[in-house]
């Protein structure tokens, strides 16, 4: 389900980059509309294949089998490689964009910064607007989507040639009732904090690049880290308070191999690596920013509920993910 999610957003990103670059057919190099439409047809067949052949365990020719999958994983790994750049590059043109003046910024790219790029010709047409932005605002789901995939076809390549155990074949199944009090009161207290935490990040985007008050701009600085360092207390306590209630639960740890949750811990553990330097780096900057004042303040709490919150989730994510059924 997951992946089918982020394969609708990837290909309604495809669908905007190829009417973006159509718009400069006779500025581009055909290669730079080639790739969204093979690109596009690649998530089609991958996510078809992976709907319908995610939960085997192949045991007729392993080596051919084995091979298509690892190449099928390099891919995906290359065209998330691929979708980071591109974000970066973008991203960073942006704010060179905003600095400098247009002679300085034409020149640099006739100095070959960006050669045979669409940052050369020009896009004055709304719709040639709204696809330009469009695509790069659906950058993360294509993301998304690349390491998704890479994490299935791995447990995938994993299965092969493997035999399940007995025990695995007598799994409870949990019954899910989602108006019974305790799901319903979490869905709602999720919702709410999804959708302010949505709100929060728009009126902070709006405010920071669009006014150029340093009073404005520190309000909104506020508002953001306020509330993140809100949200960051809650998780925190919420992932205590579970690893809490662990311990009163008598359920066996499951100790079997298992491919996918051997995936999810490494997974898990890997992305925090990266929060865990941003936070690391935020911190040190700070203090050994002068002046300091609130902003600097509220900076430095957010990175270190941000280690804080990381360390609790993951330790209650997987002792979960090694816990018997009831």
């Amino acid at each position: 389900g997951g992946l089918i999610l982020f394969a609708i957003f990837s290909l309604v990103m495809d669908v905007f980059k190829i009417g973006y670059y159509s718009s400069f057919y006779s500025c581009l190099s055909a290669i730079k509309i080639i790739y969204p439409i093979v690109q596009a047809i690649f998530v089609v067949v991958q996510t078809y294949f992976l709907w319908i052949s995610a939960k085997d365990c192949v045991h007729v020719h392993l080596n051919v089998t084995r091979c298509g999958l690892m190449l099928t994983l390099t891919t995906n790994l290359a065209v998330w490689m691929s979708a980071v750049t591109d974000e970066s590059v973008h991203k960073a043109h942006s704010k060179l964009k905003k600095n400098m003046t247009d002679e300085l910024y034409r020149w640099f790219l006739r100095a070959g910064m960006r050669s045979s790029s669409a940052e050369e010709c020009n896009c004055h047409s709304q719709l040639c607007q709204v696809f330009k932005n469009g695509y790069y605002w659906l950058y993360p789901f294509n993301i998304e989507y690349s390491l998704f995939a890479s994490a299935m076809v791995y447990v995938m390549w994993k299965n092969v040639g493997r035999f399940i155990e007995h025990h695995s074949h007598h799994v409870q199944r949990l019954r899910f009732r989602l108006f019974r009090r305790t799901f319903f009161v979490g869905i709602m207290l999720g919702l709410i904090t999804l959708v302010s935490g949505l709100g929060v990040l728009i009126l902070y985007e709006v405010q920071v690049n669009s006014s150029a008050e340093p009073s404005k701009r520190s309000q909104a600085l506020t508002m953001y880290y306020v509330f993140n360092i809100a949200c960051l207390g809650l998780m925190s306590l919420v992932c205590v308070g579970g690893s809490v209630i662990y311990r009163f639960d008598k359920r066996d740890m499951d100790r079997h191999k298992n491919p996918t949750r051997t995936l999810d811990v490494a997974l898990l553990m890997g992305a925090a690596l990266g929060q865990y330097a941003i936070s690391y780096y935020s911190i040190v900057a700070i203090v050994a920013s002068t002046p300091r004042d609130a902003v600097s303040a509220l900076n430095l709490a957010y990175a270190l509920l941000m280690i804080a919150q990381h360390t609790f989730q993951n330790i209650f994510i997987i002792e979960g993910l090694h816990r018997q059924p009831p």
